[in-house]
């Protein structure tokens, strides 16, 4: 552990939008901590099918990420008396899904049972891996590091999240002079501290092992969670963990998130619109006898402007002296020259951007002298 990094007591509850943080980190930063907790007493003893099973575990469902750590224990946790992968942020075998990591792993798995090892000490056990834990992820809280969800492989016969003071009745190998076996004493206590404070999901599954025992693989997985802890401070204020580290940490994602959803609005926004037909209503100002017409414009589709009868924006001779061409959600008058078309009193001799919903066109008649002929559009999008 680093300096930073503490014996940590149980907190105080969260509330439901930093267990959401709490997540939202762990699925942003990724990895998880997965702790291999075997029992190496005679009963239990790893068969085929117990080595087949973890086996399989390490290798089909630790993903890159993940930091393993085995633990074994009997009456004494880690009773080997070597360093096999003590719970702490500095230790642990870093998995990043490649061959030598698995091989590393089961090399630290302890598969044979040690015959001179007897009376397993579950809850001493139970204690020791929880508030190892929470010790780390109270340690990444403190340094704002991603904080990560955790599981805990056991195998063992001995029953698991028991009561404080565990009897005979429960779990007879318990040793004698332990102090689990009071419910009062402080070891329990701290133990079922951690069991009230932990979101612990169990799943178990039994294998038989040899001589006719029995035992269970049983899988406890954590949410991500750390320990809150609120002060009073001087000045009226009131000091915490968990919020400035969910600031921190979800600060910059949180900001590129709304941008991205911010473009995403925007882009759909134009998909919707350029998708959308425009409604063009024309009425010719130098003509009383001709009716209001209406026109349809879909996006790339463009409107001649000339001859009566091939199309709907009508003016005075055979020519068709241009077209109103839609591009996205801009429309440009488009001439071709055939015969003059003004925009704003000028004439259109090359490709003009319409900049306005509602604008008037001047088709004049051709003769001795030009006569205005003068349509007006208007664009409801």
């Amino acid at each position: 552990m680093t300096s930073n990094c503490i014996t940590v007591a149980p907190g105080q509850s969260l509330k439901p939008w930093q267990k959401a943080g709490l997540e939202l980190v762990a699925r942003l930063y990724g990895g998880r901590d997965v702790v291999i907790a075997i029992d190496l007493t005679e009963s239990v003893g790893l068969n085929d099918e117990g080595r087949i099973r973890l086996t399989q575990i390490i290798k089909d469902s630790l993903r890159s990420g993940d930091t393993v750590y085995v633990v074994p224990f009997a009456t004494e946790v880690n009773p080997l008396a070597i360093d096999v992968n003590p719970i702490s942020l500095e230790k642990g075998i870093k998995f990043r899904a490649r061959t030598e990591d698995i091989e590393n792993i089961l090399q630290a798995v302890p598969f044979q049972s040690a015959i001179n090892l007897a009376n397993t000490d579950i809850q001493k056990a139970e204690l020791f891996v929880y508030q190892r834990l929470a010790r780390v992820n109270q340690c990444r809280l403190t340094t704002y590091q991603s904080v990560k969800p955790q599981s805990v492989v056991w195998l063992t016969d001995a029953p698991l999240l028991t009561a404080p003071g565990i009897t005979s009745e429960t779990w007879v190998e318990t040793p004698a002079d332990s102090p689990f076996r009071l419910k009062d004493s402080q070891q329990s206590q701290v133990r079922e501290s951690w069991l009230k404070a932990l979101p612990l999901k169990e799943r178990s599954r039994q294998i038989e092992g040899n001589n006719n025992t029995v035992y269970q693989l049983s899988v406890v997985d954590i949410p991500p969670t750390v320990q809150e802890f609120c002060t009073p401070a001087p000045g009226g204020k009131e000091t915490c963990l968990v919020t400035p580290y969910l600031i921190k940490l979800l600060w910059l994602p949180t900001s590129i998130f709304i941008l991205v959803l911010i473009a995403s609005g925007i882009w759909i926004k134009y998909l919707i619109s350029i998708n959308q037909k425009w409604k063009l209503k024309i009425t010719f100002d130098s003509d009383d006898s001709r009716e209001e017409q209406i026109c349809y414009l879909k996006n790339k589709q463009k409107i001649a402007i000339g001859d009566d009868s091939l199309n709907c924006l009508n003016c005075p001779g055979e020519e068709i002296r241009g077209y109103l061409h839609r591009q996205g959600n801009q429309i440009y008058l488009q001439p071709t020259k055939a015969a003059p078309i003004f925009y704003r009193d000028r004439e259109i001799i090359s490709k003009q951007k319409i900049t306005s919903n509602y604008f008037k066109l001047n088709c004049p008649q051709q003769g001795s002298s030009l006569k205005d002929f003068e349509i007006t559009i208007r664009i409801i999008k």
